[in-house]
């Protein structure tokens, strides 16, 4: 059985999960309520998958590194090896990662990077979608979704409200993937 990979992020109204040099301090600064489902989705996973750009913003922005529990791969062209927190991985990023769904554990959380997040949705690697709409309309930023991609078939599993916050989980229709797969 293949372990799923969810996609937990949060993005305005206009659909960006930040503004163009990276700064997410008006994602911050929301009125938001509890901590957004974080926790429950968190007890789901045992993997994280980032780029660099995104663990070093992690860094840079918090006191302590927030997934000491799960196993971390940081994707990078600049790095090798590993430090106190994360792998570091030089490797194609879908070829690691199908392998890393055929291996025994939990579900895998996509953090970050919105070179990763294109390249698994043009092979149609995410399972669960978990977005959160913030009251925001930035006008422009780093897009979470690029132009060009695959047609998938989505189920709303359920909608949630966290204050100002919209939060819709959609699980990818594994039928209609699988007649894709069947009929190319």
């Amino acid at each position: 059985m293949s372990r799923e990979i969810v996609v937990f992020i949060a993005m305005s109204l206009d659909g960006f999960i930040a503004k163009e040099n990276d700064d997410l301090q008006w994602l911050e600064e929301t009125e938001g309520e509890g901590d957004g489902g974080y926790s429950d989705m968190y007890q789901t996973i045992d993997t994280v998958i980032m780029g660099k750009r995104t663990y070093d913003y992690i860094l840079d922005h918090s006191d302590t590194f927030p997934y000491p529990d799960k196993k971390c791969y940081v994707f990078t062209t600049s790095q090798i090896g590993e430090d106190e927190h994360v792998t570091f991985v030089k490797e194609d990023v879908v070829a690691f990662t199908k392998q890393l769904k055929e291996q025994n554990g939990a579900k895998i959380w996509m953090v970050g990077g919105a070179g990763i997040l294109d390249a698994f949705l043009q092979e149609q690697l995410i399972d669960e979608w978990i977005i959160t709409i913030t009251p925001h309309l930035l006008g422009s930023g780093i897009p979470l979704f690029k132009s060009r991609r695959p047609f998938e078939d989505l189920q709303l599993l359920e909608t949630k409200r966290y204050g100002q916050m919209v939060q819709m989980h959609y699980q990818v229709r594994k039928e209609a993937l699988l007649c894709k797969i069947k009929y190319k």
